[in-house]
């Protein structure tokens, strides 16, 4: 339905939750390029100048990116999630690595102890997804994929703190998951989800979280363990 207001600033605010509300929704997931301005004029029934000042404003905030000649594109779910992703986009991979191991290790021991039979059947699902990106080939799907798998397995914490977080981090995440990928996927650096997808099944917290907690040790450039699990 068309939107309408008396004022402009408030129609351009109310176009700014519209459009704000498809990208937290999911309906515009990361990555994904948003309706062309005037796919948007049409579908809003609004001015060009009122949909490109939402625009403006929800690239300001960090949840957009205009790329000039391409598109715009969805960046972050959350005004916090753009912040996270400018504040340490350029951040050192290890540290990086060590606090997605920290995160993902304490949320998969929770998701054990937690898991609903819906957020089993959810994490075998998407750990299917997972392998079949990765025999894809294709590095962008697999990094989605992946990136997928892993916050459902903190929503399984039932956590809505540490699960606000890890998705308020998740474009700092897929970017040091691109930067670990690299160009191709490689044989050598498939890593095996599924005991940890099954480890949480069986309500074995330890195991899901040290599954989980290795992932990101054996990240190109983390830093190497210490103590007996190292190597």
């Amino acid at each position: 339905m068309p939107l309408s207001s008396p004022r402009r600033s408030a129609l351009a605010t109310q176009v700014i939750d519209t459009l704000r509300g498809q990208i937290t929704s999911g309906e515009w997931p990361v990555g994904s390029r948003i309706p062309t301005e005037p796919e948007l004029v049409a579908r809003l029934g609004v001015a060009r100048n009122t949909v490109r000042e939402a625009v403006r404003a929800l690239a300001h905030n960090g949840l957009l990116d205009i790329r000039q000649g391409s598109g715009t594109y969805v960046v972050a779910t959350s005004e916090l999630a753009g912040v996270m992703h400018r504040r340490f986009a350029g951040a050192d991979p290890r540290h990086v690595a060590e606090l997605r191991g920290t995160l993902e290790a304490e949320g998969a021991r929770l998701a054990a102890l937690r898991r609903t039979e819906s957020d089993v059947r959810r994490l075998e699902s998407l750990l299917e997804r997972r392998e079949a990106a990765w025999e894809s080939g294709d590095v962008e799907r697999f990094v989605q994929a992946d990136a997928t798998l892993h916050l459902a397995v903190v929503q399984a914490s039932h956590n809505e703190v540490l699960t606000a977080v890890h998705a308020d981090l998740g474009a700092v995440l897929r970017d040091h998951l691109r930067h670990d990928v690299g160009g191709r996927l490689r044989p050598a650096d498939r890593l095996d989800h599924s005991r940890m997808v099954a480890a949480i099944r069986a309500g074995d917290a330890e195991t899901a979280a040290a599954e989980a907690g290795s992932y990101a040790r054996h990240c190109r450039g983390a830093s190497p363990a210490i103590g007996p699990e190292a190597g």
